[in-house]
């Protein structure tokens, strides 16, 4: 098979890659293909290269490699950024509508079937009617997936955020005052959670900017997220 049919296949299937070229130096126009689980096809580029691959992944841009006399352009492909919500509430649509106009896809869950509907969410790319730890296995969060709770209720923010912890996802936030992540805190310790973990958690979700309105709040908390995911304070 060659680099341009895998490749074919890695866009078809979701999958994540790295097509590094030779853009100056030798052997030039040399291809390598390198996939996130380290299959590899295409030209002997020096190793090194390759062991890059899954950090240029977690980078999510597109750059040139200077190495060893040549430079060698490195592309990414991998599917969408996913963002999962856990709530159903107003604020919910207004991230997903967001969220998809950034080229994420947005996924919404709720264990209560009478929000979470086509409805009231009518911007989600997938609704997930099911409780916290059954939501996130469906989804299974990678460092690709951004995981929001909206819930603002114990019996639903702490499973959702304890699943979301001992996954890989990117972000990890929650909706709620310094006073009510204070007293969430203590619950996810007696439920087992690390601090360790719970520091991976933003709260109060989103960045400062006055945000009242569900739209302006979405805006916030996407903001941070995008910040999050490009290694910005």
């Amino acid at each position: 098979m060659s680099v341009f049919e895998r490749l074919a296949q890695v866009v078809e299937r979701e999958e994540r890659a790295v097509l590094f070229t030779v853009i100056e130096g030798e052997p030039l126009g040399a291809h390598m293909l390198v996939l996130e689980h380290g299959e590899r096809l295409g030209a002997q580029l020096p190793a090194g290269l390759a062991e890059q691959a899954g950090e240029l992944i977690r980078g999510h841009r597109n750059q040139i490699i200077d190495l060893d006399g040549a430079r060698v352009f490195a592309e990414i492909y991998a599917p969408p950024p996913r963002l999962l919500v856990y709530g159903a509430v107003d604020t919910a649509e207004s991230l997903a509508r967001l969220a998809k106009q950034l080229g994420w896809k947005a996924i919404v869950a709720d264990a209560r079937a009478k929000f979470a509907t086509r409805e009231r969410i009518p911007s989600a790319d997938e609704i997930v009617v099911a409780w916290p730890e059954e939501a996130l296995a469906r989804v299974a969060p990678d460092h690709a997936t951004a995981v929001v709770v909206l819930t603002h209720d114990d019996k639903f923010d702490v499973p959702a955020l304890k699943a979301a912890l001992k996954s890989s996802a990117g972000y990890v936030g929650a909706i709620g005052s310094r006073g009510t992540r204070e007293q969430r805190d203590v619950r996810l310790r007696e439920s087992g959670v690390t601090d360790e973990e719970i520091a991976r958690i933003h709260g109060p979700i989103g960045l400062k900017i006055g945000a009242r309105s569900p739209e302006e709040i979405a805006l916030a908390i996407l903001a941070e997220i995008v910040a999050t995911r490009h290694g910005h304070a």
